[in-house]
């Protein structure tokens, strides 16, 4: 990758009240592609790279546009600095912005890379309790603008979404090593809010 890309990314990550979507959060996904890659194999790696760089690369808490601002970044990144690469930007796109749609799809709604790359985004449901309660801590903190109540009344619905559906991780091979613990983590948190708290 040109130097000056790496510069954007780090700029992009290093703003102001990143508590987990910083690149912390970019190496634990770049980590899962990696895992991904050696034990099933990518049919597009470098724009399933690309897209796990760029993908929380503008984050405005509560913005419902976050994503199409990644995706157009990763666009433009792709065309500043990578012309003649021979890279599918429209795919690089595409990943980022299902990102904006995490619980509300099924297996069948996405092709293999899809499945895989989504599932290393929320790999971290799936990790040991500490790692789980240091994201869940993150996220209130990004959302520390809110009153508490309307945060916790969120976060809830979406945590009760997530263990509604029938699959939390879209592809078998995520689901295979982490359905179970993120299920444990999800009702582990709901468990321990405090009565009317929301969560």
């Amino acid at each position: 990758m040109p130097e000056p890309l790496w510069r954007a990314v780090r700029a992009a990550y290093g703003e102001p009240g990143r508590a987990y979507h910083n690149l912390d959060h970019v190496r634990e996904v770049l980590a899962r592609v990696g895992e991904a890659g050696r034990d099933v194999g990518w049919r597009s790696p470098r724009e399933v790279f690309l897209a796990a760089l760029f993908h929380d690369a503008v984050y405005e808490p509560g913005r419902h546009d976050n994503e199409a601002r990644s995706a157009a970044l990763a666009r433009e990144a792709v065309a500043r600095w990578l012309p003649g690469e021979g890279l599918d930007a429209a795919l690089v796109e595409r990943l980022i912005l299902l990102t904006a749609r995490h619980g509300a799809l099924d297996p069948a709604d996405v092709g293999e890379d899809e499945a895989l790359f989504l599932d290393c985004d929320m790999a971290i449901l799936g990790s040991d309790a500490a790692a789980f309660d240091a994201y869940d801590r993150g996220i209130a903190a990004e959302y520390g603008a809110l009153p508490p109540e309307v945060y916790a009344a969120g976060r809830r619905r979406f945590f009760e979404r997530l263990l509604a559906a029938e699959h939390i991780f879209l592809s078998p091979y995520f689901r295979g090593r982490l359905e179970g613990h993120a299920r444990d983590n999800l009702r582990r948190k709901l468990a321990d809010a405090p009565a009317g708290s929301g969560i």
